[in-house]
C-alpha cells in the first residue's frame, strides 16, 4: 500500500492523530562548583508542538544541535520531559514511570544511528532478536523462532545469519539487524534518528527503500530524524524544520521543498548541490554558526544570523502561525500578511 501525501491530508482532519506533542520542553541543568549548583540550562527541546498521523513519515531536519536526537528520545520516554505532554493514541505517557511505559514499548520503537554500538557484540543475531520477545511476550519458544526467521528474511538477510555476531557484518548488514531488532515487536510508531547517516551513499539507498518497503508492509508510521534534506524529501509525507529546540516550520513535503517560507529552512535548501533537487530557488546564507542551546538568543532563535532580521526578531519570539492549508512557519516576516 502506498501512501499518497494528498490521502494523509484528508485523514489529518478526520483522525485522532497516532503521537501527539504538546508544548514539550527537555532542558538538561549545567551545574557548576564543588555543590554542584545549577547555574543554567541547555535547552535542548523548547516548546514543541505537533501532531503525527497513522501510516504516515514526518521528517525532523536542522543543524547537528537543533535538538532533534533529543526529541526522538523524550517523545519515547527515554529521556524524561522537562513539561509538556506526549501522547500515544488518546493515552498520556508524560508521568508514566518506568513499568507503566513498559507495556507501550511493543508500540514505541526507535532505530538508532550508529548499528555497531546499539547491538550487544557478546549476542548472535538470533539472540539479539529474540531478547525482546522474551521481555515483551510470551510467545513459546518455537513461535519466538519463526518470528525471528520471518524477519530476518523481511530486512533481506539469510537465515544462515542468525548465528553470526556483529563484528561480522558489514554497516549496511548492522543496520538491517538492527532494523529487525525495533520491528519484531510489530510496532506501531517507529523514530529513525539518523539511521542511515553512517551508510555509504550506494548503501543508503538501499536500506531506505527497504524501511519503505516495510512501512507498507507493517502498516508503519515513522518519524524520520535526519541532516540530510535530500533523505527526508524521500522519505516523508510532512517536515519540520528544526533549529535550537524549536520549530520554525512545518509543512507537506512539497510545501517545504517548492515553497519555502521561514529563512531557515531556504538557508538549509540553498546548501544542497545543485542538480540534487529540481527547481530554483530563493538562496539565503547565514551568518556564522548555530549559538549554543546554553545560551540561545532573545527572541527568535534565528535572529543572529537571519539576513533578514530586524528589530522586532531580536526581541520576541515569534509563533508558529498557519499560513495555509499545508504549512506553518514562526517567522516575524509573515505576521501581517
Amino acid at each position: 500500500m502506498v501512501i499518497e501525501t494528498e490521502r494523509v491530508a484528508v485523514e489529518q482532519k478526520t483522525l485522532t492523530p497516532l503521537i501527539r506533542v504538546n508544548e514539550l520542553e527537555k532542558y538538561f541543568p549545567i551545574k557548576k562548583g564543588i555543590l554542584k549548583k545549577t547555574v543554567g540550562h541547555v535547552k535542548a527541546v523548547d516548546g514543541i508542538s505537533f501532531d503525527i498521523y497513522e501510516g504516515e513519515t514526518l521528517g525532523i531536519v536542522g543543524e547537528s544541535g537543533s535538538g532533534k536526537s533529543t526529541l526522538g528520545r523524550v517523545m519515547l520516554k527515554l529521556a524524561s520531559p522537562t513539561a509538556g505532554e506526549i501522547y500515544y493514541q488518546s493515552t498520556n505517557l508524560t508521568h508514566l514511570n518506568r513499568n507503566d511505559m513498559r507495556s507501550y514499548r511493543q508500540d514505541l520503537q526507535m532505530i538508532f544511528q550508529d548499528p555497531f554500538s546499539s547491538l550487544n557484540p557478546k549476542m548472535n543475531v538470533y539472540e539479539l532478536l529474540e531478547e525482546s520477545l522474551l521481555i515483551q511476550t510470551r510467545l513459546p519458544k518455537e513461535e519466538r523462532r519463526k518470528k525471528v526467521a520471518s524477519m530476518i528474511g523481511k530486512v533481506g538477510l539469510r537465515q544462515s545469519d542468525l548465528q553470526k555476531y556483529p563484528h561480522e557484518f558489514s554497516g549496511g548488514q548492522r543496520q538491517r539487524i538492527s532494523i529487525a531488532r525495533a520491528l519484531i515487536l510489530e510496532p506501531k510508531f517507529v523514530v529513525c534518528d539518523e539511521s542511515v547517516s553512517a551508510l555509504d551513499v550506494s548503501i543508503q539507498g538501499q536500506v531506505l527503500n527497504l524501511m519503505k518497503d516495510l512501512q507498507d508492509e507493517l502498516r508503519l508510521t515513522y518519524m524520520f530524524i535526519s541532516h540530510d534534506l535530500s533523505v527526508v524529501h524521500h522519505m516523508s509525507d510532512r517536515v519540520a524544520v528544526m533549529y535550537l529546540g524549536q520549530i520554525m516550520e512545518i509543512a507537506k513535503k512539497e510545501a517545504i521543498y517548492d515553497n519555502p517560507l521561514h529563512p531557515y529552512t531556504k538557508a538549509l535548501l540553498s546548501s544542497i548541490p545543485t542538480g540534487v533537487e529540481e527547481g530554483v530557488r530563493e538562496e539565503v546564507r547565514l551568518k556564522g554558526d548555530i549559538p549554543s542551546p546554553a545560551n540561545p538568543p532573545k527572541g527568535c532563535p534565528l535572529s543572529t544570523r537571519c539576513p533578514f532580521a530586524f528589530d522586532r526578531c531580536h526581541k520576541e519570539t515569534p509563533e508558529l502561525l498557519k499560513k495555509n492549508d499545508d504549512q506553518q512557519v514562526a517567522c516575524h516576516l509573515y505576521e501581517n500578511e
